[in-house]
């Protein structure tokens, strides 16, 4: 009992560190012992800032729904765990827990990333093109950036877009929902 209140107490003074509102560090305490601990664990570690924190117990909460898989086993995970011992900064480190905790939860979202990240590494494209995906694909939108000096660099990237404008437009669509090839 008495640990429970000293987890209880360490979680307390972590969320009012990190000014956590009280539903998020009531739903963190609701968590059974070895969750709350686990996650006290990367808090600290990763020194995860308020929104990050918030966060991450929304995630654990709706993947333990979804999966019906305890926080703590979430939080074992070795892909989990690497990423606090990982090098970088403990900022990507933190960006990067949340990042994957986001792959977990939405594991449909992560594959269809993937596959347009695959088809734009397929293009081949020159430095001086870049196509920019929308972040977790929350919009339709596909950006292209073209980046020249010169008229000569311009029209060679614009014969470049046309060349791939097949691929392109097909992966518009993928963005857009319709992927019926």
């Amino acid at each position: 009992m008495m640990r429970d209140e000293t987890t209880a107490a360490n979680i307390r003074a972590c969320a009012e560190s990190r000014h956590l509102d009280d539903a998020h560090t009531e739903k963190w305490l609701a968590m059974l012992t070895p969750s709350r601990l686990a996650l006290l664990d990367y808090a600290e570690r990763l020194k995860l800032r308020t929104g990050q924190l918030a966060a991450a117990i929304d995630l654990l909460d709706e993947i333990e729904v979804r999966e019906g898989i305890a926080p703590a086993q979430i939080l074992a995970r070795d892909d989990l765990r690497r990423i606090c011992t990982n090098n970088g900064s403990t900022p990507w480190r933190a960006a990067a827990f949340i990042e994957a905790l986001r792959k977990i939860r939405f594991p449909r979202l992560q594959i269809a990333i993937d596959r347009l990240e695959s088809e734009i590494a397929a293009l081949r494209l020159p430095a001086s093109i870049a196509v920019v995906l929308p972040k977790d694909l929350g919009s339709d939108e596909l950006m292209i950036r073209i980046s020249v000096r010169t008229g000569d660099e311009l029209e060679k990237a614009l014969e470049v877009l046309a060349e791939k404008k097949p691929a392109l437009m097909r992966m518009v669509k993928m963005i857009g929902g319709d992927d019926t090839e």
